[in-house]
């Protein structure tokens, strides 16, 4: 019963480009017609059951059924795979050929939100479910200067991950508008390379905070190495605490860890944020997030890569922040500039195959290929994007135009 179904949902999901498969029975079927920009791939399965667990929700399915060996690739990659479900299931068109069956979707929304209290213990504990799978990966991965593990800013010219990440930095730079002598907060530092930037080109004192013990660890190592130990801090604290003891800055940035919050932990996290920041300071808030109306985390995401996290939409973020007498005062939507920054990191992952094999090993590295492109095309095709927020607590904090956001 499952392969007529899943030939039928294949009829429907794959017109463009052409997708064949050879069943574990050796029957074949193929789907799509050639086009031009299509990938055309080529799968077989292993075993009965790959179509049932499919149709069931087509990207944990297939996910799964990737990871174990039992769905193989025999033309292609998993890139060209998911890019050619993805194009033909465009967020702007109002497709929706991918969605998981009835069952699973109210599955998948009862646990998500169970998941979304995300209390200090859960948040340290979904932090290092990522992050502190070791820094090697992240190594071979990411920019060798910045180890910056977030969405890049390619302006015009920029052609290199490094590059890229560099005018990343520097863009929100810009938009901090900092002076000498500032102090600043990070929430979320990651590897150090955001507070490296701020204390080596602006002169100004930068306390980061993380709840990865691996990304601690080397963050003050490379502040150390990057010669302003002086000037930047390193701390294994949760932005409640920090919001606890009292403290003021006249600039907080957080990059890539607003995801990570949890929508019901939206409104603590812009109270802190609010509580922290100077009178006349300045806010940028730098996170993934939805095109559209607020959803849920899909299964494989919350399974195997970032559990206990949730990608916002705008209205929700910006409803949150409202109630804390926040102003709004810039906001970027940033449409291709991550699905960019993916395909640099899956090509990085692509090269240094046979290592990551060796740290890890193989089903691991067939689960991270498979999350970087289905990451890479959600963000080409499907309905994610990044934003920048700016925020002030006055109206005078900035100048009146956003003339200071141009250059160097």
């Amino acid at each position: 019963m499952s392969k007529p179904l899943l030939d039928r949902f294949l009829s429907r999901a794959v017109r463009q480009g052409r997708l064949g498969i050879v069943f574990a029975d050796g029957s074949a079927s193929t789907y799509g017609t050639s086009a031009e920009g299509f990938p055309e791939i080529v799968l077989r399965f292993t075993d009965a059951a790959v179509p049932r667990d499919i149709i069931l929700d087509p990207r944990l399915g297939a996910a799964e059924a990737f990871i174990d060996g039992r769905l193989l690739i025999e033309e292609g990659d998993v890139m060209g795979l998911v890019s050619l479900l993805r194009m033909n299931d465009r967020w702007e068109r109002g497709d929706d050929n991918l969605r998981p069956s009835a069952f699973k979707r109210l599955a998948n929304r009862a646990s998500f939100a169970a998941e979304q209290i995300n209390n200090r213990v859960g948040s340290k504990k979904n932090v290092a479910h990522h992050y502190d799978i070791g820094n090697d990966l992240y190594a071979l991965m990411l920019d060798a200067e910045h180890w910056q593990y977030s969405c890049a800013y390619w302006a015009e010219g920029v052609t290199t991950l490094a590059g890229a990440q560099e005018a990343k930095l520097r863009h929100i730079a810009r938009k901090l508008h900092l002076s000498p002598g500032q102090e600043v907060l990070d929430i979320g530092c990651g590897w150090g390379g955001m507070a490296i930037h701020l204390a080596r080109e602006h002169d100004v004192r930068v306390t980061g905070i993380t709840l990865s013990e691996e990304q601690a660890a080397l963050a003050r190592q490379r502040v150390r190495e990057a010669g302003v130990a002086d000037k930047v801090t390193i701390s294994l604290e949760d932005y409640r605490d920090t919001a606890a003891s009292g403290r003021k800055f006249d600039r907080i940035v957080s990059v890539g860890m607003f995801e990570h919050v949890g929508r019901a932990q939206f409104e603590t996290f812009f109270e802190a944020c609010a509580r922290m920041l100077a009178e006349d300071g300045v806010m940028l808030l730098h996170t993934i997030g939805r095109f559209g109306s607020p959803g849920t985390t899909d299964a494989f995401t919350r399974k195997y890569i970032f559990p206990g996290g949730y990608i916002p939409a705008l209205s929700e973020t910006v409803a949150a922040s409202e109630k804390f007498r926040l102003i709004a005062s810039d906001v970027e939507t940033l449409r291709l500039h991550y699905a960019h920054t993916i395909r640099a990191w899956y090509a990085n992952c692509m090269a240094h195959r046979e290592k990551i094999i060796a740290l890890y090993d193989e089903r691991f590295f067939r689960m991270w290929t498979f999350y970087l492109a289905g990451a890479a095309t959600v963000f080409e095709h499907g309905g994610m994007g990044n934003y920048q927020i700016q925020y002030i607590r006055s109206r005078r904090a900035l100048p009146v135009t956003r003339d200071y956001l141009i250059g160097s």
